[in-house]
């Protein structure tokens, strides 16, 4: 598909506000490792290619297994993720299906038991940011593996 526009070029303020927050989620103390999946999985949930193709790489770079990414997917039926990784991913589905979900209170419990009132706050704002990122990409149709906007 063309891309629609490039919203880089068309609004820099805009994306600025975006690369504000993203630098917010990196410097939350969270593990880079644990938000890289975060952020693949909210951009399978949106099928946001230009997204998951940027983040596999990323996790891949900084040490992720193939394993973890291909199951990533079907993480609900995979062992390889850990309690707070699992968290993670099921308050990341509950949040970006949110007019689906809700943001059911299992889904809550788990996650606050795996993470700090202050992390949690983290979470869901690399959760808000990445399914920002996800509709800017998806409603302009950047392109996976090319510079974004």
């Amino acid at each position: 598909m063309p891309r629609r526009l490039n919203y880089y070029a068309a609004n820099p303020k805009a994306v600025q506000a975006m690369l504000g927050m993203e630098k917010a989620v990196r410097q939350s103390g969270l593990e880079p490792s644990l938000l890289e999946l975060v952020k693949t999985r909210a951009s399978q949930v949106n099928h946001c290619a230009y997204c998951i193709e940027m983040h596999t790489r990323e996790a891949r770079a900084a040490g992720e297994t193939e394993e973890r990414l291909y199951m990533l997917a079907a993480w609900e039926e995979a062992e390889c993720y850990t309690p707070r990784e699992r968290a993670a991913l099921a308050w990341t589905d509950s949040l970006t299906r949110l007019a689906d979900t809700g943001a059911p209170d299992p889904a809550y419990h788990v996650m606050a038991e795996a993470f700090t009132p202050e992390e949690q706050v983290a979470l869901t704002l690399a959760i808000v940011t990445i399914n920002g990122w996800n509709r800017f990409a998806v409603g302009f149709r950047a392109i996976p593996g090319e510079p974004p906007g």
